[in-house]
């Protein structure tokens, strides 16, 4: 007679993950991001402009090319791979927060618990990029055909003062915002987790996005935030980007760390 061992159920563990975070606490990580970059600020902003001189070189090669007329999308699409650009950042704060020397150096040659995982989510984040710049090519097409991109001195008083103009604006920034808000919902602390843990891109991407539905309003806080210093960043040419990247990326270390019960 084979006997069967008795097969004891195991015993629910406690969440280590924070819920229900009040909305006001995204403007303590903004704060914080802002401390941190008091902390060896050269690092920081060398870091901030770099990442402006590749978006403002981007920008010019799209002109170049004759690409113009994804421009809008280009910049939108900024937004969506920002947290994988933002992994040195990351690196600094939890260099501060574990006592350890921060250098420049230290946040370009990165390495993370799972550097393998982190390109992984990095791919993820470029084909939603492309996809939605591939999307707002159709969204054009459908509502002026066909025709040529007039360029940028036409088109913009073509969608603000045309009925199909603003049909066009209120479908492509509602399409938009979706792809953002799921490129959001999977990288927000996703690429801190991969960081710092060795877990594999698809749970720390699935564990990002649940607990970002399961605290809306300080993430929509957080996103708004971020939204308005993009914004900021644009209406100066970019330039804002060398201070305000610095800032959001630091933030972005502060909420992941909130989530995780340990800031």
């Amino acid at each position: 007679m084979t006997i069967i061992p008795a097969v004891v159920p195991p015993l629910p563990r406690r969440s280590r993950f924070s819920r229900h975070i009040p909305a006001s606490a995204a403007f303590g990580w903004l704060g914080a991001g802002w401390r941190d970059l008091g902390v060896k600020p050269m690092a920081s902003l060398a870091y901030g402009f770099a990442v402006f001189l590749i978006s403002a070189a981007l920008v010019v090669g799209l002109f170049l090319f004759g690409w113009d007329y994804i421009l809008f999308p280009a910049l939108a699409g900024f937004m969506v791979v920002g947290p994988v650009v933002a992994t040195g950042l990351y690196e600094k704060s939890r260099r501060i927060a574990a006592g350890e020397r921060v250098s420049f150096l230290s946040m370009v040659f990165v390495r993370p618990r799972s550097a393998s995982q982190i390109l992984i989510t990095g791919l993820v984040l470029c084909l939603l990029m492309l996809v939605w710049v591939r999307a707002a090519v159709i969204i054009y097409a459908l509502f002026f055909g066909m025709r040529p991109f007039p360029g940028l001195a036409h088109i913009v008083p073509m969608l603000f003062t045309t009925p199909r103009g603003w049909s066009m604006l209120i479908v492509g920034s509602a399409v938009g915002a979706l792809f953002a808000a799921f490129s959001f919902a999977i990288s927000a602390l996703s690429i801190p987790r991969l960081l710092e843990e060795p877990i594999d891109a698809l749970t720390a991407m699935g564990t990002s996005f649940a607990l970002v539905w399961h605290n809306l309003p300080v993430m929509v806080t957080w996103g708004a935030i971020v939204l308005v210093l993009f914004i900021a960043s644009l209406a100066t040419g970019l330039v804002g980007l060398i201070v305000a990247f610095p800032v959001v990326g630091h933030g972005t270390w502060h909420a992941y760390r909130a989530f995780y019960g340990q800031s």
